[in-house]
């Protein structure tokens, strides 16, 4: 009777040491998960906001350009004008 019960608790506490160690490598391999997608995200933040300072330094460069020539079409209007109204 005591053989039995020991091998009852003795196959208990396999169980319960097994169960112990399935989930304390399941919380380790999520933990690693975690961690692998916090430094995903912050690297894809940190391309996007490379990618948006560059976006905005060449819409300022757009402008720029655009301005430069407009400056110059309104020149050659002005030119144009004066040589009509001779």
């Amino acid at each position: 009777m005591i053989e039995v019960l020991a091998a009852g608790l003795g196959a208990s506490l396999s169980f319960v040491g097994l169960s112990y160690t399935s989930f304390s490598r399941r919380n380790s391999e999520t933990r690693e998960a975690v961690v692998r997608l916090t430094v995903a995200v912050e690297s894809l933040s940190e391309k996007l906001g490379d990618l948006h300072a560059d976006l905005r330094q060449n819409k300022r460069e757009i402008y720029d350009r655009l301005q430069a020539h407009e400056s110059r079409i309104s020149g050659l209007e002005h030119i144009i004008d004066s040589r009509r109204n001779r």
